[in-house]
Parts: structure tokens; C-alpha cells; sequence
């Protein structure tokens, strides 16, 4: 192995961590300041070389729990300061992941903007925020972070004061000491009214001032105003799969809360348009229709008779208050002293607003029209509506199964339906649809599952002809594994009018295929869905049909190598599928933090698909410390958007991969990689009879099911299998005891067993979708660390076949290693990535002490020892070295 490179801070990080050192000598007392330093730069000197391995521990043997706990908290404080530093430095940003970088690669491939502006009238791409729990920083804390970034921006621009004219570096000053001082665990459980609120701070405060001011952007770019392409998701609210907690009402609760977040902001921006618009009859021509506002507003203020604009941004502002008032039930904030009509539809408002956007460009040059303030806001309503975002509702398919049962048995239709096989079922299902009758009898006590999801239903037919249907527009299906499956939810819609034979604007049902099994199943589902006279008519009229594909599922089934395959082959598979029943195709893909959940560069991921699966329309989940790192502030986000923007544009129309004898010989190599890794992955995992009590005990997931970080269970079932255990637990764990198995076991043997090295080096460097496999394994490899992992195994002993099982493990580890260094030619991990090599190797002096007192906390807490500051201890590090991996949930 070639010698690591030096480890350098960029200068945020340095003035930062100097700040936090002196505010930890001035809160926490010099003794702690100087055990904090001694252990830190103990283990800054093993890293380098300089120390043996046992220098950290003298420095930890001395900490007692309060100390340790001050000791923790100031780690933590560190690795967050340091991924404020480089995401500002832009360490994690791809310098072609911009739609300038796009247009341009795509001009030399002979591809014009009004080519990309074709796509994107057609296209969708969609970041669609979830709630599952690996987010373990309290909100507060995310705060005083982003004021911290907001200070920095000041500071760079040479600014000495704040607007409110505080001193700038005080104000940095005092927001660390106020982190010193913040709580940074939960005390309490998060309730679904906690995980709205925790979205809606994004959605109001990044997403709706961010995406306006992009689109403006990319107009200039394209050199014409693109189509309404990107939009916001949300699952927080309407996700219920395993969640008893979501109900109807928190439905009702996050769309009302999103439309009073959007609607409060469409009246702050027509207000102050009403202030800026001064524009007089007398000094300027005044277009009939702008003049028929005005007179129709009901504002008489003498001062404002030759101020149309004015006048009629007024009747405006007084018609969204009244929007307001009838979607949220209550008075806006600010309200008109005018009369006004509510609004029926967003289309409505937008409409009224291009009236003024017109009459502003129709004298001079036209600089007053369409752009600035008026064309955001514009955009801001073609964009999020009455809705802000939409709301995604899902649930297991054998939840429907059980509703659906009772439904048809008490009406009379079938007494046993989940005794019926496949064909019996679909015949049956397919009959309930062909009349437009409910099931359903009001008067009858229904079974309290049955009697939620009826409640569901009616609820998202509420909200859709309250908000619009672009509201809710998804009824996503988990483990969704046959065609009655999907039929099963247009019986259980149709209750509200959500699907009708005729209808033209229903629910859009929605597969998720996790399992691998299920994934090489999805083209013939789809296929047969397709071919049905009672859904073929709706497709065709909607235009598209989307599926989702699990990652973290898949990964825990069959491995990450046979995950990532069986996910890149579904899509493909499904492509044929799709062009047969002349529809496009949209991919919902659910993707994690975690390399072993989907996680690492989205820009790549997108790019890696298979072609003729993005066709301009992709869906993509962000989940827990993904949506704080990705969409904390207006810059991180507006740079994640654009990457996925871009790569969405290259993805759909960059000319296609690998073809002919390349495709085929890349497919077969892939095939034989994949049967490798899922037979050494099933081995260890689900055919080693004491690997489920080996992991438990390696890894804290029980202390992780501790924290309050989420409403959430951690398994659909109280069994101990891994079968029934959730992904982000299984990941977390793995991430925590710094072994990352989900993210590399069985690559290694795959690589080992496959004869043609040559091929694999010629797979890395022409194929993305393979670079980007080997890219990701890559990232989890260098954060993994074999001689920790090896501290948490001791706690395992007690394991039959422990030793056996954690040297598969670590064995597996190095043949992964080694593999990748063969087939990518390098001497060392992230050789050739040294911007990541140099963030990684920053931290992991870091993270080492933490894991180290983890263990030793997580011995006492096993062994019984009851005082409270050791779980507080064992919660504060799990806290920590997330922060400091920053992708492990």
C-alpha cells in the first residue's frame, strides 16, 4: 500500500475547531480542555504513524462519566463544525454536477437546448422527503449550526457586523457557546406532529425561496423558460407502513400545515409586490386587463387612483387571504381589509398574477415583467400550489389484503378472500372494479384496521378537492409481489371516488419492489397491469406509470453487489414493458443515507441507470441526516437540486452505454459477480445459525432502539430475525461498529472467484454504472475500520462460533479490499478521490476515542450497571460518530 496522504484542514475548520476549543476551556473547565486535547491529539499521532495503538487509552481510562459525556459532546461539536467547513469549501460537490456542465457535455454530443426543453415539458424529478429515523441531532442543534453558516457567509464577504449589528465574530462566538450548552439528545419520543414540523422548516424555509431563484437560472441558461419540471415530495404524514401512529388525521394535519406554510408565503410575496408596484396611469400605458383587476379589487384609497398595479395586487392579496381562511380554517396572519373570493384552484391565482407580469411587460423594454420578484413567484405557484408539497400515502400490501377481506366478507361478495390464490384473486378484483359501487357500509363496526383505512381514504379525497390532486397523487404499495396486490388498492380508492373506471384524474397506484425475488418479478407484474382493459384507458390518458424499487430491503436480503444489480436489471427489464404499453416510465427510486440503503453520489446514481429508464422523470427519497446535509441551507440545497437535475438531463439523453459485444460481456460478468456475492452474503447472514445473536451483540442496535429518533418502530414484528428487523436499524448498526457490512460483504469473494481481471478494470473505467458501484463500496470501505470492529466482536464472546463468524467478516473485508484496489489500480483507498480521502482521514481520529468509550459503556450497561449518565453516555456517542460518518443511517 502507497502512503496515506497528509492530513490538511481547510481554514473554516481550523478557525472553527480553535473557536470550540476556546469555548470548552472557558464552559467545561481547563482539566477537561486538556484531557480533550490529550486524547485528541494521541490519536491524531497514531493516525499519522507517529503513536502505537495503545496511546489513546490512557487518555480514556482517565474520564470519568461526567467528563466522558463533556468529552463526547465536544467530538461531536468538532465533526459537525467540520461538515459545516467542508460543505461550505464544497468538498462534496462534483464540479460537472451543474446544468450548465449538462447543456454543455450535451451540445457536444449534439444535443440542443430545445431538445433538453422538450424533455424537461414532459419531465418530472422529484426529491420526496421521509421521516424514517436516522437523524439523531436534535433540531436545535441543526440551528444554531445553520446561523453558524449564515455568520460565515457574513464573514466572508468581509462583513464586521450582522443586519442587526452585532458583532459578526462574536455572533459565531456565541452561537458555539450556545451548541456547548444546547441539550443534543432528544429527551422525548418524537411524535408524526414533530416529523411534520422538523419538514415543513424545510420545505418553507429551503425548498420554496430556493427553487424559484433556480428556475430563473436555468431560463437564462436554456435560453428559455422551462416547464415546471422539479417539485417537492413528502412522505411524513402519509407514510403508515409500520407506523400505527400516522392516521387520518396526521394527514389532514401535514397537507393544512403545508398549505398555511405556502399560503402565508404567496401573501408576504404579493404584499410587498403591492409595495413595490408604483407604477402610475399617468407615466405609463395600463393593459385593459390589469385595469379590469383593479376596478374589480374594491380599493378606493385615494392615494392609490392612478396605481392599477397596486389596486389590483390589493383585490389579489385580499383573494389569497380568503384562500387562506377556507384551506386552513383560520384568519392569515396578516389580513386584508378588502372583501375577497377565495381562490378556486393555484391555476387561478397564477393566472391573475401573469395578467400583472403582462401589463408590466407590455411598455418599454419589457424589464418589469416575468423576472425578479413577480417571475418567482410565479414559478413558486406553478410549482407548489395550494400544497406546498405532495403527499405521498403508503402501506403494506397484506394491510390492504386483510381490509380488503373483511370488506368483500361482511358485504357479502366473498367470505374468505385471503384463502383464494393469485388467479382467483385477480378475477374477483377485476369483476369489484368493473361497477362503481362501494363496499363500505357506514352503519356496520368495522374492525379498528379496517375502519383507519377507510378513514385514510376519505381523508386524501378531502384534501385532494380541498388542495388539488396534485395534494396527494401516490398510493404506493410495499412489499408489493402480484398483480392483486395493485388491484387490491383501486378497490380499497374507489370507496372515496380516488379511482373510478372513467375517472381521468385518479390515484396513480404504485408498486415498491424490495426483495430481490420481487425485483425480477416486476416486469411481468407490470406487464399484466399494463394489459388490463380496467387500467390500460388511465394510463394511457395519464401518460406515465410509476414503480418504486427498494434499496434497503434488497440490500438486507441479498447483499450490496446483487442489491445494486437486481435493482440496475429491474429497471431495464421494465423498460420493454413500458414501451409496449406506449407509456413512460417513472422510478421511484428509495434510496437511503447509507451506502447499504442507496446512499453515496446521487449525480452518479442517476447517471449509472440503465438506459431509457430516467426519460426526464425520476423520484428520489431523502431520509433522516441526508435531508439536514443535503437541504440544510439555501446553498447545500440549491447545489443538490442541481445535481440531480443534471444528472437527470444526462441520463435521459447522453447517447446509451455500453452496447453490442461490451453490453454482453459486461451483463455476464455482472451475472456471475452477483451469483458470487448473494451465495457468500446468504451464507453468513441468514444461513449461519448464530449470526442474528452475533450481530446483536456486536453492534448497540438494542441501545439505538433507545434513542428518540423517530415515531417509528424498528421492526414490523417483535421477532429477533433479520428478516423482520427494518433496514435502517440493520445498516445503522453495522455503521456504529465501524464494519459497514452492508455496504461491501460478498464483493470480495465475487471479485476473488471471477477469472477476468482485465474485463472488471474495463467494466470500472467505461462503464458508469459500475464505477459508481466500486465508488460507493469504496467510501465505506475507508470509514470502516477491521481492528475496531474487531474491539466490538469481543462483545460477542459469549456468541457460539463468534470467532468463526467475525473472521468470515474481517476476511471478507480484505478480499473486498484488496479487489477494488486491483480492478481500479490504485495503491491506496480514494487514491484518486483526494478531496473525500481528505475529509475521511480528518475524522477518523476522531471517531476512534468515540467508539472506543462506546464499547467500554455499552460492557457497564450490559453487565447491569443502572447510573443514568452511562446510556447517556452509550446515546451521546452513537450521536457522535453519526455525525462524524455523516452517511451511516
Amino acid at each position: 500500500m502507497g502512503p496515506p496522504i497528509q492530513i490538511s484542514q481547510n481554514p473554516d475548520i481550523r478557525y472553527l475547531g480553535r473557536i470550540l476549543g476556546d469555548v470548552i476551556r472557558a464552559y467545561g473547565g481547563e482539566k477537561l480542555f486538556r484531557q480533550t486535547e490529550y486524547i485528541r491529539s494521541s490519536s491524531v499521532d497514531r493516525h499519522r504513524g507517529i503513536a502505537g495503538a495503545e496511546a489513546i487509552d490512557p487518555g480514556l481510562d482517565a474520564l470519568g462519566l461526567d467528563d466522558t459525556i463533556a468529552f463526547v459532546r465536544g467530538f461531536m461539536l468538532f465533526s459537525m463544525l467540520a461538515n459545516l467547513a467542508e460543505d461550505r469549501q464544497g468538498v462534496a460537490a462534483e464540479p460537472e454536477a451543474t446544468v450548465a456542465a449538462a447543456l454543455e457535455k450535451l451540445r457536444a454530443d449534439g444535443i440542443e437546448s430545445d431538445a433538453v426543453a422538450a424533455l424537461l415539458d414532459a419531465a418530472l424529478v422529484a426529491p420526496v422527503l421521509t421521516a424514517h429515523p436516522t437523524e439523531v441531532r436534535r433540531k436545535s442543534v441543526l440551528d444554531h449550526k445553520n446561523r453558524i453558516a449564515e455568520l460565515m457567509t457574513l464573514r466572508d464577504a468581509g462583513q464586521d457586523e450582522t443586519p442587526e449589528g452585532d458583532a459578526v465574530e462574536e455572533a459565531i462566538r456565541r452561537q458555539i457557546v450556545l451548541l456547548w450548552q444546547t441539550r443534543p439528545l432528544r429527551t422525548e419520543k418524537l411524535f408524526v406532529a414533530d416529523e411534520i414540523d422538523n419538514a415543513l422548516t424545510y420545505l418553507r424555509d429551503v425548498f420554496l425561496p430556493v427553487v424559484p431563484r433556480l428556475y430563473a437560472r436555468w431560463g437564462k441558461e436554456l435560453g428559455t423558460r422551462p416547464a415546471s419540471f422539479l417539485r417537492v415530495g413528502s412522505w411524513i404524514g402519509g407514510d403508515r407502513d409500520g407506523n400505527p401512529f400516522v392516521t387520518a388525521e396526521t394527514l389532514h394535519m401535514a397537507t393544512a400545515r403545508n398549505a398555511a406554510a405556502v399560503l402565508g408565503h404567496y401573501a408576504d410575496a404579493v404584499h410587498a409586490l403591492g409595495a413595490e408596484l408604483s407604477v402610475s396611469s399617468g407615466l405609463a400605458p395600463v393593459p385593459a386587463a390589469v385595469e379590469v383587476l383593479a376596478e374589480a379589487s374594491g380599493d378606493t384609497a385615494p392615494s392609490r387612483r392612478d396605481e392599477p398595479y397596486r389596486r389590483a395586487l390589493s383585490g389579489i392579496y385580499a383573494r389569497i387571504c380568503a384562500t387562506y381562511a377556507t384551506i386552513v380554517g383560520k384568519a392569515p396572519p396578516r389580513p386584508s381589509a378588502l372583501a375577497g373570493e377565495a381562490y378556486p384552484a393555484p391555476a387561478d391565482f397564477r393566472r391573475d398574477l401573469l395578467t400583472i407580469a403582462t401589463g408590466l411587460s407590455a411598455s418599454g423594454e419589457g424589464q418589469l415583467g416575468g423576472i425578479g420578484a413577480l417571475g418567482r413567484l410565479i414559478r413558486a405557484v406553478e410549482v407548489f400550489g395550494f400544497h406546498l408539497a405532495t403527499l405521498d400515502m403508503r402501506q403494506n400490501s397484506a394491510v390492504h389484503e386483510r381490509v380488503l377481506a373483511e370488506l368483500l366478507k361482511v358485504s357479502g361478495v366473498e367470505n374468505d378472500y385471503l384463502a383464494l390464490d393469485e388467479e382467483a384473486r385477480v378475477a374477483l378484483l377485476r369483476r369489484e372494479l368493473a361497477v362503481n359501487r362501494p363496499l363500505a357500509a357506514p352503519w356496520h363496526q368495522w374492525s379498528e384496521e379496517t375502519r383507519g383505512e377507510l378513514a385514510i381514504v376519505h381523508a386524501a379525497a378531502a384534501i385532494r378537492a380541498r388542495l388539488g390532486s396534485d395534494a396527494i397523487v401516490q398510493w404506493i404499495i410495499s412489499k408489493a409481489e402480484s398483480l392483486s396486490d395493485l388491484l387490491e388498492v383501486h378497490v380499497l380508492a374507489r370507496e372515496a371516488g380516488l379511482w373510478s373506471a372513467e375517472g381521468s384524474d385518479t390515484l396513480m397506484v404504485v408498486p415498491l419492489f424490495e426483495t430481490i425475488a420481487d425485483l425480477g418479478d416486476a416486469p411481468a407484474i407490470m406487464a399484466r397491469y399494463f394489459a388490463l382493459p380496467e387500467i390500460a384507458p388511465q394510463v394511457a390518458a395519464r401518460g406515465h406509470q410509476e414503480v418504486m424499487i427498494g434499496y434497503s430491503d434488497s440490500n438486507k436480503d441479498g447483499g450490496y453487489l446483487t442489491s445494486t444489480w437486481g435493482l440496475h436489471q429491474a429497471s431495464a427489464a421494465l423498460t420493454p414493458v413500458f414501451e409496449a404499453a406506449d407509456t413512460a416510465m417513472q422510478l421511484f427510486h428509495g434510496r437511503g443515507g447509507a451506502v447499504g440503503r442507496g446512499g453515496g453520489s446521487a449525480f452518479a446514481a442517476i447517471r449509472a441507470q440503465p438506459a431509457g429508464t430516467v426519460q426526464g422523470r425520476i423520484r428520489i427519497t431523502e431520509q433522516g441526516e441526508v435531508i439536514a446535509a443535503k437541504y440544510g441551507t439555501a446553498d447545500s440545497a440549491a447545489t443538490n437540486l442541481e445535481a440531480m437535475v443534471s444528472a437527470s438531463l444526462l441520463a435521459s439523453l447522453e447517447p446509451e452505454g455500453p452496447a453490442g459485444a461490451d453490453c454482453a460481456r459486461f451483463t455476464a460478468a455482472m451475472d456471475a459477480l452477483s451469483d458470487t456475492a448473494f451465495a457468500a452474503y446468504r451464507g453468513l447472514v441468514y444461513d449461519t445459525p448464530a449470526f442474528k445473536d452475533f450481530f446483536r451483540a456486536m453492534t448497540p442496535i438494542a441501545e439505538i432502539a433507545t434513542l428518540k429518533i423517530g415515531s417509528r418502530p424498528s421492526s414490523r414484528t417483535r421477532s429477533t430475525a433479520i428478516e423482520d428487523l427494518r433496514a435502517i436499524p440493520w445498516v445503522f448498526s453495522w455503521a456504529q461498529a465501524r464494519t459497514m457490512l452492508p455496504g461491501w460483504y460478498g464483493t470480495g469473494e465475487a471479485f476473488a472467484d471471477f477469472g477476468d481481471q482485465a474485463l472488471l478494470a474495463d467494466m470500472a473505467a467505461s462503464w458508469p454504472f459500475f464505477a459508481a458501484l466500486l465508488g460507493n463500496m469504496e467510501m465505506v470501505l475507508a470509514k470502516s475500520d477491521m481492528g475496531i470492529a474487531a474491539r466490538y466482536a469481543e462483545l460477542a464472546s459469549h456468541v457460539e462460533g463468534h470467532e468463526a463468524i467475525f473472521t468470515a467478516v474481517r476476511d471478507g473485508w480484505h478480499r473486498a479490499h484488496d479487489g477494488l484496489l486491483a480492478i481500479t489500480g490504485q495503491t491506496r483507498l480514494l487514491e484518486k478521490n483526494p478531496a473525500l480521502e481528505a475529509s475521511i482521514r480528518l475524522r477518523l481520529p476522531y471517531i476512534e476515542p468515540l467508539n472506543l468509550l462506546q464499547i467500554e459503556l455499552m460492557k457497564r450497561h450490559r453487565a447491569g450497571e443502572t447510573d443514568p449518565r452511562v446510556a447517556e453516555g452509550i446515546q451521546l456517542t452513537i450521536n457522535a460518530i453519526a455525525t462524524a460518518l455523516r452517511n451511516s443511517g
